[in-house]
């Protein structure tokens, strides 16, 4: 057997056996948990306007699987209610997973921040779809202002569509018993409003959760103590290496390559690497994809890759 066929023979068993883990994460019978629903950057996969090799293959065989924008669900079973964390673009499909698979009645929507992937889900609030009465949604104080001053938006909120509620960062919101939520700010490019991560804290176990944030050496907190403090780390893996955008200047889009936070993450002990989990690919990241030598190689180093339907007990 040749090298090549030997690496591809131990890509696809490692997938397999990954797959076969995250399949086996059923949901505990009264622990509440968090659900991945969607793995992909703001413009979801295949990319509106892509027709190269990453996306091609999509748009010609409508049978070949897509993925959503990135968002996560917090369930409980308890009380049978569930917090939506980023209402993306595909909202009408992960609101349908929520309640028809999981069972639980929508409490609230946490938005991390005013980029297109991240809020304009809401719209299927409005009159045009679901007329929604007086759904939750937390918001910073600029995203708040945002909502409150920008159609349509603003009509989600005079028709009471949806019900703003004001969160900070840095102040937890109890959510039931024994399960808390916390926004904290991290660096990215504001241009409507602040950014936030959330800390997800229940009874046993807890998650950070940052789908978006610049360079890892320009946050104020030390990413590494954080991980080492939680259970469960899904972060930005926007990109796996420079040049994934060759027309486009990626000094200006600063999310830390996968690569680099490989390198960054090096001096942690193997058990918290395998805490961490990359979300939020571009259409151009190989790591979207189940069986590649990207998605080999991060397993090798002891990380993990967020897939939709992942579930992650608290």
């Amino acid at each position: 057997m040749t090298d090549i066929l030997k690496e591809l023979l131990l890509t696809i068993l490692i997938t397999m056996f990954c797959s076969l883990v995250a399949e086996s994460k059923n949901p505990p019978d009264d622990r509440p948990y968090a659900v991945v629903l969607g793995i992909a950057q703001d413009g979801g996969y295949p990319h509106a306007g892509c027709v190269k090799l990453c996306c091609k293959d999509l748009w010609d065989n409508k049978t070949t699987y897509r993925e959503k924008v990135s968002s996560i669900a917090i369930i409980d079973p308890r009380t049978r209610l569930a917090w939506i964390i980023d209402a993306t673009p595909d909202f009408h499909e992960q609101l349908h997973t929520v309640t028809q698979k999981h069972s639980a009645r929508l409490a609230g929507i946490f938005i991390t921040h005013a980029h297109i992937g991240h809020y304009t889900g809401l719209m299927h609030l409005g009159r045009e779809v679901m007329g929604a009465k007086n759904i939750t949604v937390y918001a910073m104080p600029r995203m708040k202002r945002f909502l409150e001053k920008n159609g349509p938006w603003n009509q989600l909120v005079e028709l009471n569509n949806i019900q703003l509620n004001p969160i900070k960062d840095q102040k937890e919101i109890i959510l039931g018993k024994q399960l808390i939520i916390e926004p904290f700010r991290v660096p990215h490019r504001d241009e409507y409003s602040e950014t936030v991560g959330f800390t997800i804290i229940g009874p046993n176990e807890s998650m950070i959760y940052i789908p978006d944030i610049d360079k890892w050496d320009r946050w104020e907190h030390n990413i590494s103590l954080w991980i080492e403090q939680h259970s469960y780390a899904l972060l930005d893996g926007t990109f796996y290496s420079i040049g994934e955008l060759p027309d486009r200047s990626m000094d200006k889009i600063p999310h830390p390559f996968i690569l680099e936070s490989i390198h960054h993450f090096m001096d942690l002990l193997d058990r918290d690497r395998r805490k961490i989990y990359f979300i939020h690919f571009n259409h151009t990241n190989p790591a979207l994809h189940k069986i590649s030598a990207t998605t080999n190689s991060i397993i090798k180093e002891g990380y993990n890759i967020a897939r939709e339907g992942m579930i992650f007990p608290f």
